[in-house]
């Protein structure tokens, strides 16, 4: 008979196999989850990366008299001593001597909501003139709407400080480029591809309910002999429930063949999301046959309605690869940024969960909800600026954002005018479409591929990185493009490029807005309904630690050490930590090397790991083995006993 001592020791000892084996179960993680993560492993500091994509404004539209406001209205700006000057209306002349049929003008907060302006392929061509940029008024000005805005040559006009408060301050805190282009001439869908592949070539039209190709579609332009051609303006993703009004209408969609950069970061086995207002839907999908419905809305400034979610603003949902066609959410929060069944595309509310349970992924882009893009007709700066500072604020104050860059990018320039006349780097030869500026180039520079309509880049549009390795009140003259973005991706998670012609192998670097060796130690939180600075927070006597990883843990750090230019020890679970400016690397026995941010003053760097896991051995499983050597040892107690 036992002891009861030893009765409890046994009983102990099995207690501790069965809490192993629901340890076991819960530390489980998804097949697509286990792969590996290479979400840290890059080639900068930078281990976050968040595009804030926006809607349709030239650089002149927000940036035309920076750093300079009028402060007559709306929240004052006074521009910090010093601010470097950049090339805008104001400082190139042509805010009072322009070659338009009109000058610009300024816009107040209280003309927020303006009419939408021309911004398709063919008129933005015209308007640029061959570079003489004097025929916008002709081209692309729309001056009378029902319920908003309107002057004569509205398209010439432009916002200063006092209403693009957010963005001013933003740029007086952080990097911006006053030389960032849209790749292309066109709207929103193009330069949304451009965003994500570089390419918008590609595309098929494809009938809304049976997705059978349409050969004669005029959804795309320069077109094969199989139909294939280039998207040049905003038709409805093929692989999105939401599309052409659930698929009730008529028009034919398109799809895209090739690959994006969400294809490149699958490949590495690095997470990403699109994450987009809207994007959950109010009805599901019922089953073969049905669609989802997108029908969520909310009320923009002015007090219209406003649906949020709008397909033609998801570049992933023209690619079968990256789309998720039912709108299905995530089968955990813990799969946020891995391979299940919402494959990457997300509802915005995702963000702030992943965001909040630390598993922000290594790539998000954000996609405001139509009320808050900026957009002119249906939204406007002042909401643009609601969402925009909510975001970022919320960001900042996150573990996360010591790691991470922010980047702030627009789609398209809505036709607003510009005053800088663009390089084309690219021709194309379209009678149908094309003007002299395209035509020229061609035969200057070449047409890609032979790809014809990706003639560009076109105009310049707002550019800002947000970071605590971006330059302050800095700007870079560097010439950069839309899939510059995509370009920084691909080198800082070493993908490789795209391909077929993709524009990121010739577009520009974002480097000259970053400052690796002196990164800034702070956080500065707007006001998000003035866009004022509400407060600047010092992050230099917090230790700023290496981002945890974005994927549920399966065991524990192995020991490790690190070390920076300056000095820096750490062993086993224990911080490495460093004083001085450079870079260090922290390992773990479980064979994982990451590089360390620069680090400076008391900077604090936790070892990285690839999930709790030593030695290939999950923690559950060693503690399953730890108790039943126990269970044996003790019996073997029990039999010398009595013998």
């Amino acid at each position: 008979m036992f002891r009861p001592s030893e009765r409890r020791l046994q009983q102990g000892a099995l207690a501790v196999m069965a809490l192993a084996a629901v340890a076991a179960t819960a530390l489980a993680v998804p097949q697509s989850a286990s792969a590996a993560d290479n979400s840290l492993n890059t080639t900068t500091p930078i281990k976050h990366v968040v595009v804030l994509y926006d809607e349709n404004v030239s650089f002149d539209h927000y940036f035309g008299t920076y750093p300079k406001a009028a402060n007559t209205d709306g929240t004052p700006f006074t521009a910090a001593a010093g601010t470097p000057a950049a090339n805008t209306l104001a400082s190139s002349g042509t805010l009072t001597k322009n070659p338009n049929a009109y000058a610009p003008s300024r816009l107040s907060p209280a003309q927020a909501l303006t009419c939408d302006q021309n911004h398709n392929y063919l008129p933005e061509q015209k308007a640029v003139d061959a570079g003489a940029m004097d025929k916008f008024v002709e081209s692309t000005s729309v001056d009378t709407c029902t319920g908003l805005y309107g002057s004569p040559g509205l398209t010439m006009d432009h916002y200063d400080g006092n209403t693009t408060t957010g963005l001013w301050n933003y740029a007086q805190n952080y990097a911006m480029s006053d030389n960032a282009w849209d790749t292309g001439f066109g709207p929103s869908t193009p330069g949304a591809l451009n965003l994500i592949s570089g390419n918008t070539h590609g595309g098929t039209g494809v009938d809304s309910v049976t997705g059978a190709p349409v050969v004669t579609s005029t959804a795309v332009v320069g077109k094969d002999a199989a139909g294939q051609g280039t998207v040049i303006a905003d038709p409805d993703p093929a692989f999105d429930d939401c599309s052409d009004k659930d698929h009730t209408s008529t028009s034919n969609l398109v799809k895209m063949s090739g690959k994006n950069i969400g294809d490149l970061l699958n490949a590495k086995g690095v997470t990403w999301g699109w994450f987009q207002g809207g994007f959950a839907p109010t009805t599901a999908a019922a089953g073969a046959g049905s669609f989802a419905k997108c029908d969520a809305s909310r009320t923009n400034v002015g007090g219209t309605v406003v649906t949020d979610y709008s397909p033609h603003h998801n570049p992933f949902a023209y690619y079968a690869s990256t789309s998720n066609p039912h709108h299905l959410a995530p089968t955990s929060d813990s799969m946020i940024g891995y391979t299940d069944r919402a494959n990457h595309q997300y509802d915005l509310t995702a963000f702030d969960t992943a965001l909040a349970e630390h598993r922000m992924p290594a790539v998000s882009f954000l996609k405001a909800p139509e009320a808050q893009d900026g957009h002119a007709a249906y939204s406007d700066p002042l909401d643009e600026q609601e969402f925009l500072t909510s975001k970022i604020n919320e960001i900042e104050q996150s573990p996360e954002w010591a790691s991470t860059a922010i980047v702030i990018n627009y789609d398209d320039s809505d036709g607003w005018y510009d005053h800088v006349a663009p390089t084309v780097l690219n021709g194309s030869t379209d009678s149908s479409t094309d003007t002299t500026v395209c035509t020229t180039a061609a035969t200057k520079v070449g047409v890609a591929g032979g790809y014809l309509d990706r003639c560009g880049p076109s105009q310049r549009l707002p550019y800002l990185v947000i970071s605590p390795f971006a330059k302050q009140n800095a700007v870079d003259h560097t010439a950069i493009e839309q899939t510059s973005t995509t370009k920084f991706i691909e080198d800082n998670w070493s993908t490789g490029r795209i391909g077929d012609q993709s524009f990121d192998a010739r577009a520009g670097s974002i480097r000259g807005m970053l400052d690796f060796a002196h990164p800034q130690q702070r956080e500065v939180l707007l006001d998000t309904r003035t866009g004022a600075v509400s407060r600047i927070v010092s992050t230099a006597a917090t230790p700023t630690p290496t981002p945890t990883p974005t994927r549920t843990p399966t065991g524990t750090p192995g020991s490790g050490s690190g070390s920076g230019t300056g000095t820096g020890s750490g062993t086993g679970t224990s911080p490495t930590t460093g004083t001085g400016g450079g870079t260090g690397t922290g390992t773990g026995t479980g064979g994982r090397t990451v590089a360390d941010p620069p680090q400076t003053g008391a900077h604090a760097n936790r070892l990285a790991y690839t999930g709790a896991q030593l030695t290939g051995v999950s923690i559950a499983t060693i503690v399953f083995l730890l108790a039943g050597i126990g269970l044996i040892v003790l019996r073997r107690r029990q039999l010398r006993r009595r013998a």
